[in-house]
């Protein structure tokens, strides 16, 4: 298997082939992040490994959204793929003793980390996810704004600004709301022309404290294809507990927080509802309290807990039926 890593920048791409590991032999090409150079790249890759797609493996981090294009493209080619988390490739970089930071360096120690770790190979999500998560990206970006105009607002007739600034904001606040609605529309629309992505959405809005807002984020995080388990969801969501201690001390236990805070923030609330409405999730709660944990770690607990049964009415196509009663 050849070992290909790639360090990727909004404007380029520093690709690095590891020839011969043991001699320490590389071959490196920069190649501009377009959909044109990608497919060169493509090219490159097959003329100097004298190998089929197949049995290349290129390493690459998941790089905020500079990495999706050529992620796709090489995919598309028939090359083995690998997206990994930037902290996993950053500790094992540091394994390496790599003192310095360069371009070359970072695309080195991808190649050696997928020859090492052999990453799990990276599958494409469905395009009708794709777009679903980013209409529900856009959403939330406008929702952002809006509050923010909202602060504005009441920072400024709290300090008597003049009446054209509060106008203004005025003005903003109106065509936020109103691409706001048309964006939730949109959102529906396209999850109600699905069938499967309607009757998911209906199934998690059956759980007691899952709502519209949050039945659409979790329909596209799970229809992702990325996760087997509803455990690989909560680590994607950073509700997995991370220990701290050493030697006699021991310290709490604290959620991970890696992955989307947007996503976390809602599920926070929603799990505020739960142990109140939902008996599973209520009768949870109360136990851990009982056992000396704190009302965050149970928080913790209970975020966790929707996601496993958001996960499972999915995966067994059936309403959420309380496994106890009020």
């Amino acid at each position: 298997m050849n070992n290909i890593g790639i360090d990727i920048s909004k404007h380029k791409l520093d690709c690095l082939w590891l020839k011969d590991p043991e001699l320490n032999k590389v071959k490196t090409k920069v190649f501009k992040n377009t959909s044109k150079e990608h497919q060169l790249l493509g090219r490159w890759l097959l003329e100097q490994t004298q190998a089929d797609a197949s049995d290349i493996r290129i390493v690459l981090e998941a790089t905020g959204v500079y990495h999706e294009a050529v992620a796709y493209s090489l995919h598309q080619q028939g090359f083995i793929v690998c997206v990994v988390n930037p902290a996993r490739a950053k500790e094992f970089a540091k394994s390496l003793g790599h003192q310095h930071k360069t371009d070359t360096k970072d695309s080195l120690a991808l190649a050696l980390f997928g020859q090492a770790m052999k990453p799990d190979v990276w599958e494409p999500e469905p395009l009708e996810i794709k777009e679903l998560r980013s209409l529900i990206s856009r959403l939330q970006a406008l929702e952002m704004d809006y509050q923010r105009e909202f602060n504005r607002l009441e920072k400024a007739q709290v300090s008597q600004e003049s009446n054209r600034i509060i106008e203004s904001l005025g003005l903003m606040m109106k065509h936020l709301k109103d691409e706001k609605l048309r964006l939730e529309q949109d959102i529906d629309g396209h999850i109600n022309r699905r069938p499967h992505l309607k009757k998911n959405q209906e199934l998690l809005c059956s759980i007691p404290a899952i709502g519209p807002v949050l039945s659409r984020i979790m329909v596209s995080i799970i229809h992702s294809d990325r996760f087997k388990s509803a455990g690989q969801v909560s680590a994607f969501l950073g509700l997995i507990p991370k220990i701290q201690e050493s030697g006699l001390w021991k310290g709490r236990s604290r959620l991970s927080k890696r992955g989307p805070a947007k996503v976390r923030s809602k599920l926070y609330m929603a799990a505020i509802v739960a142990i109140r409405y939902n008996p599973d999730i209520k009768n949870q709660y109360e136990r851990l309290l009982a056992n000396g944990k704190t009302k965050m770690q149970a928080l913790g607990a209970a975020m966790r807990k929707l996601v496993q049964i958001c996960f499972g009415v999915i995966r067994h196509q059936n309403e959420y039926y309380p496994q106890l009663k009020n």
